[in-house]
């Protein structure tokens, strides 16, 4: 097996804090998700995740205006540059104070952010030249009493007029103009939370928290009328774009400002929190406290649209480029909606777990993974779109096990609420429901291959409960166990059930045997889980001393033992006294999972990392660190000795009066309580992984974490162009190409000049000996667009055995690429396919008619001439 899995994805989050963005084409929308963003495609609905970490949760994100340079800023004012269509990183920099806002210009020269109650404008990085520094500071501008919240650029990228809490917006010049002074626009009676201008840059829009939008414009002077004849003589003798942005900038600089009118939401008891604002046609867009968001046209103040969207405040609000769709980020939900106001319905509507994340399944195709949380929800999320396409909110309490019965489309829970139940993923819907005897809380549960029989295990009474999937009926009810059942485990064949429990000990039961006296087996420290091997002959089981010991079911004796304490370690909590390497607690594993062929298992527990071992030979193969944010509990190894006291505790970092707005500074938690409101995240999240699962195929492995779903895969999701570099691409210089020989290239470059009568030149001119190795060959990158054109070309070609050598090659070197993302090549397969049928049918005709034509002639009589 390989080892070599890398970052693929994550599902289990949609939305955390900060702002969301439309990219240029407004196709897709950027959402950060703890120190990770991720990107959803509302066209092709899929989505991925940047394997790009920040130190901590990221705070804000800018796109530049060619969508090539991703900014991501976190809680600290450490950005990261990335390259948005590489995915990677390309600079590190620390802005070295925590950034409200941060903004491109709009011709993406310069980048203007935040710095307290300073401004400071970089600029941007290029591509088009090599810079020794990417990020080159052009000017620092002053005038604020108080932290700026927003930042906003003229069309003209000559002007930015920012907001702050000091009650006022200021107005500034990028570049030094003779005797302009920066603007004040005083007069909000709260912190004005955006600033926006025009399209004609000739009226400047600001909006205040307590609900007041004022509109300002030039004052009329006396001397109007000869400043006018002024500007007309100008512009008659200017003739050139560069001196009409001249003539805009000066205009803009001499405009003394002022309210020509006041416009006020009237929504009482109602704040607003974020707002956005579309130039092309004048829509200003307001999220607020309450849930509600609304479309007014600006200047006339005209209400288009009003929707209540969540139940919680609404903390972030884009708008496409075309202005059609809006996206909303709802931070303590962790809701991310994209809604269509025209037509008023939902283009995307997503929403993680509202706490931790429980447990983990994969459905026996390997394309679905169902999880469960504290919040009682079970989630089904499609790995290759990336969404979670279906909720169940039948369970009352948390989620403490979910499993895909191996038949069927069926799913089944348990919970702490003291039911089992049963989901039809063909209709979804909640189709059965267990319960036992007597009120209990199920902590384990398994169902066998042939998906009859369901066991559950309790964590009160210690008895393990039997259900007949199709009657719904209790058959029989286990004991012996004298503590809570911690793990349960069917066999291969279904006849026999392995359980663990904190009594120290390991039972398997025969479930179709009357007698149900069973030897236990007797472990050294509370067993935490336990797996059957895929063959039935072998008992993994992991203890809360960090061991994970292996037993022989033929020879009934402990056959290996793993000691995985020192591998688990690894990260100090806050409120540790000792370091990472002497603390012990927590150095188990809590999950465990073989892989196919049994020669491997995944461990997981409350650590930062999940570690893959070699069962055979005991060792380590790969540590892997499923998350580097600081923002969570446990994942730095050595903490500041700045902020321990003197008697060796530390000093709480809690975001506990750092809002702004009064109702999330105060503190409505129970007395007691040290860790705040958890539903309020008023407290650091430890990291852990509560359920590791490898995937039926061996490609992914999944494990559900604080941060959410994170998946693992060996498929390389960013597909790496090789030729996407300094190449003449013209007919002609692919026609010399394929003179040359070099039939690969060709193709290749016949692809990027997306023409389809050069594919099929290059396509029919490859000798049927250079077509295996030049499929081999090819890049990722380029198979679907190969799948595509073979579908469209067997359709009108005669050469049947040439083309089948073409999809024979496909299927050799690059079927299992094809099979892991059969959805997404969906329908150039389908055309493949439908040409293979076609074929099929005419060489059966042809054959039929000839076999006719043959039996026909067989059977005509021979006539002889006699030649004397």
């Amino acid at each position: 097996m390989r080892s070599n899995f890398n970052f693929s994805n994550l599902c289990g989050t949609v939305y955390r804090q900060g702002n969301v963005v439309f990219t240029q084409d407004g196709n897709s929308v950027l959402s950060p998700v703890g120190n990770r963003v991720s990107s959803f495609d509302l066209v092709n609905n899929n989505s991925f995740t940047f394997p790009c970490e920040n130190r901590k949760n990221i705070a804000r994100i800018a796109l530049s205006p060619d969508g090539r340079i991703l900014v991501t800023v976190d809680d600290d004012g450490r950005a990261l540059l990335i390259n948005a269509k590489r995915r990677t990183i390309l600079h590190h920099h620390n802005f070295k104070k925590p950034v409200k806002d941060l903004c491109f210009s709009p011709d993406g020269k310069f980048l203007a952010v935040t710095h307290g109650s300073h401004v400071q404008v970089w600029r941007a990085p290029s591509f088009l030249i090599r810079e020794f520094a990417p990020m080159v500071l052009f000017r620092t501008y002053t005038g604020h009493f108080d932290s700026v919240t927003s930042i906003t650029w003229s069309p003209c990228s000559r002007f930015f007029v920012t907001c702050s809490y000091d009650m006022t917006a200021r107005l500034f010049t990028l570049d030094t103009l003779p005797g302009f002074r920066p603007k004040t626009l005083s007069g909000h009676k709260d912190r004005v939370v955006n600033a926006y201008f025009s399209k004609d840059s000739k009226s400047i829009y600001t909006v205040s928290r307590d609900g007041a939008v004022f509109v300002w414009t030039a004052k009329p002077s006396e001397d109007e009328s000869s400043s006018e004849d002024s500007e007309e003589d100008s512009d008659s003798d200017s003739s050139s774009n560069n001196d009409t942005n001249v003539d805009e900038s000066r205009r803009i600089a001499d405009t003394r400002w002022g309210v020509s009118s006041r416009h006020y939401f009237n929504m009482p008891a109602t704040r607003v929190v974020c707002s956005t604002f579309h130039q092309k046609s004048s829509l200003l867009v307001v999220g607020f406290s309450t849930g509600v968001f609304g479309l007014w046209e600006l200047p006339s103040f005209t209400n288009l649209h009003t929707l209540s969207i969540s139940q919680e405040k609404v903390t972030s609000v884009d708008i496409n480029p075309s202005g059609e769709w809006l996206a909303f980020g709802a931070k303590k939900l962790g809701q991310l909606l994209v809604w269509e106001w025209q037509s008023e319905s939902y283009v995307l509507k997503q929403q993680g777990h509202y706490s931790d994340m429980n447990t983990v399944s994969y459905a026996p195709d390997g394309q679905l993974v169902a999880t469960g949380g504290d919040d009682g929800k079970v989630k089904l999320w499609n790995l290759s779109s990336g969404f979670c396409t279906v909720t169940f909110s039948d369970h009352s309490a948390a989620i403490s096990q979910v499993e895909f019965a191996k038949q069927g489309k069926v799913l089944f829970s348990a919970s702490l609420d003291g039911t089992v139940r049963a989901y039809d993923l063909i209709r979804y819907r909640n189709f059965r429901t267990f319960t036992s005897p007597s009120p209990t809380q199920f902590s384990s549960m398994t169902v066998d291959e042939s998906g009859e029989v369901l066991a559950a295990g309790s964590i009160d009474t210690f008895e393990i409960f039997l259900w007949s999937v199709q009657t719904g009926k209790l058959m029989d009810v286990m004991s012996g166990h004298e503590g809570p059942v911690s793990g349960l485990s069917f066999g291969p064949g279904g006849a026999q059930l392995a359980s663990s429990s904190w009594d120290r000990t390991i039972r398997v039961w025969d479930i179709f045997r009357r007698a149900r006296t069973v030897e236990p087996y007797s472990i050294n420290s509370d067993a935490l889980t336990v797996v059957f091997r895929p063959d039935g002959k072998e008992l993994a089981t992991s203890t809360l001393d960090g061991q994970i010991q292996f037993w022989s079911l033929e020879d009934d004796k402990q056959t290996g033992v793993i000691e995985g304490r020192k591998d688990v370690s690894g990260g100090r909590k806050q409120d540790d006294r000792i370091t990472a390497n002497n603390n012990s607690s927590g150095k188990s594993f809590n999950s465990l999972c073989y892989t196919a062929d049994g020669n491997y298992i995944l461990a997981g527990g409350n650590s930062k990392y999940v570690l893959l071992y070699d069962v055979k030979e005991g060792v380590a193969l790969k540590k892997f660190q499923i998350s580097d944010n600081l923002s969570l509990d446990g994942t730095q190894e050595f903490l500041d000795s700045r902020l321990q006291l003197e008697d060796g505790t530390n000093i709480s970092n809690g975001i506990q009066g750092d809002e702004s707005d009064l109702e999330d500074r105060l503190d409505h938690s129970l007395p007691g309580a040290q860790g705040g409101d958890l539903s309020r995240r008023k407290y650091r999240p430890e990291i852990r992984t509560k359920s590791v699962k490898v995937s039926p195929t061996g490609r992914t492995w999944s494990a559900a974490s604080t941060d959410g779903l994170i998946v693992y895969s060996l498929d390389e999701s960013a597909l790496f162009d090789p030729f996407d570099l300094d190449i003449d691409l013209t007919p002609e210089s692919v026609t010399k190409t394929v003179k040359k020989g070099d039939y690969l290239v060709g193709l290749i470059m016949a692809f990027r000049l997306n023409d389809e009568k050069i594919i099929e030149m290059v396509y029919t001119s490859t000798p049927p000996v250079e077509i295996r190795l030049i499929v081999k060959q090819l890049p990722l990158v380029y198979v679907d667009k190969l799948v595509s054109f073979i579908g469209k070309h067997m359709e009108r070609s005669v050469h049947l055995e040439f083309d089948l050598l073409w999809v024979s090659s496909l299927l050799t070197f690059h079927g299992r690429t094809l099979r892991s993302r059969q959805i997404e090549f969906a329908t150039p397969l389908r055309s493949v396919q439908k040409g293979l049928i076609d074929w099929q049918k005419d060489v059966t005709a042809l054959c039929e008619e000839n076999g006719f034509t043959m039996e026909y002639l067989l059977s005509q009589p021979i006539e002889v001439d006699n030649v004397l």
